[in-house]
C-alpha cells in the first residue's frame, strides 16, 4: 500500500517571514525543500504529498507551484489568498487555472474565534465552493464552537480540520475538545487530518500512548472514510523523526481492515483533494 502524506510544508527559511518558528522550534530554522523530503517518503513507502502553505502571501503560491512543476510527487497544493478581500472571487478564478491548487488555508489559530464568523470572511468561504476549492481549518480547540457555526453555513463546502484542532495533549486536556470534535464531525462535509499531534505533546517525553485517546476520539467521530494521515513535516521534527511520526499512525491502525487502512493512508486524501485530477 503506497501512502499519501496529506500535510507537509516547504520553505526557504527567513527569520522575518517565518517568525512563528520560535526558540522551542529552533531545529527547523533552516531550508526544507523537496530534496530533503524525498528520501523520507521513499523510506516510508509514501508515494506523494500535499504541500500546504506556511506563509500568508500569494508569493507562497508561486513558490509551491514552482516546486510542483519540478517534482511529480507533490500531488497538490493548499495555497493562500486574502479571503476577506473584495476581489477574492477574482483571485480564486485566477488560481483555478492551476490544476495542482486544490484548496486554500487562512491562518485562524492566532485570531479570535469570532473572526471566522465575520461577514468578510464568510464571503471568502462562500466563494470557494463554486470553484471546487477545499478549505483547511487551522484552529485550536477554543475555535471549534465557531467552526461548527461556520461549517453549518456551507454544507456543500469541503472542510478539513488540520492537526485534529491541536488539542492540549501536553496538559492531558481532552473533555471539551472531545465534545466539540464529535459535534463538528456530525457535519459530513468536514474531514480531519491525523497530523500534528506530537508537537502538541511534550516534545521530548511524549509516547504513542499519550496520543491514543485523541486518535480514538477522531476515529469514533469521523469514521475511517473522513480521516487522513499527515506528517506535518518539517514542523513534526521538533518532536520526532518522520519515521517515528508515521509509525504511530501505522501502529494504531494495524488491526483495521486493508480497505480502512488504504482509505486513511491514501484514498481519503485522493478523494478530498481530487489528487488524480
Amino acid at each position: 500500500m503506497q501512502k499519501i502524506d496529506s500535510h507537509q510544508h516547504f520553505w526557504h527559511y527567513d527569520a522575518t517571514r517565518h517568525s512563528w518558528i520560535d526558540d522551542s522550534m529552533a531545529i527547523i530554522r533552516k531550508n526544507f525543500l523537496p530534496a530533503n523530503l524525498v528520501p523520507l517518503l521513499q523510506q516510508n513507502n509514501v508515494a506523494g504529498c500535499v504541500a500546504v502553505q506556511a506563509d500568508e502571501t500569494e508569493a507562497e503560491n508561486d513558490f509551491l507551484l514552482s516546486l510542483v512543476n519540478e517534482n511529480a510527487f507533490i500531488k497538490g497544493v493548499v495555497g493562500w489568498v486574502e479571503l476577506t478581500a473584495k476581489n477574492v472571487q477574482e483571485r480564486l478564478a485566477y488560481y483555478k487555472q492551476f490544476s495542482s491548487i486544490k484548496g486554500f488555508r487562512y491562518i485562524l489559530q492566532g485570531l479570535d474565534p469570532s473572526f471566522m464568523l465575520q461577514p468578510n470572511f464568510i464571503n471568502g468561504i462562500a466563494a470557494l465552493q463554486p470553484f471546487s476549492f477545499t478549505y483547511d481549518l487551522l484552529i485550536f480547540p477554543k475555535h471549534l464552537p465557531a467552526a461548527i457555526q461556520l461549517v453549518k453555513k456551507f454544507p456543500q463546502q469541503k472542510f478539513v480540520i488540520d492537526h485534529i484542532a491541536k488539542p492540549y495533549i501536553k496538559a492531558g486536556l481532552i473533555d471539551e475538545w472531545k465534545r466539540d470534535i464529535k459535534a463538528i464531525a456530525q457535519h459530513d462535509n468536514v474531514w480531519c487530518k491525523i497530523s500534528g499531534m506530537a508537537t502538541e505533546a511534550d516534545h521530548r517525553l511524549w509516547q504513542p500512548a499519550h496520543l491514543t485517546p485523541y486518535i480514538d476520539t477522531v476515529v469514533q467521530a469521523f469514521g475511517t472514510k473522513r480521516i487522513m494521515y499527515g506528517s506535518d513535516w518539517p514542523v513534526c521534527l521538533v518532536a520526532g523523526r518522520y519515521q517515528k511520526i508515521i509509525q504511530v499512525v501505522e501502529n494504531y491502525f494495524v488491526d483495521f481492515t486493508t480497505t480502512e487502512q488504504t482509505n486513511i493512508f491514501s484514498n481519503n486524501a485522493n478523494s478530498f483533494y481530487q489528487l488524480q485530477n
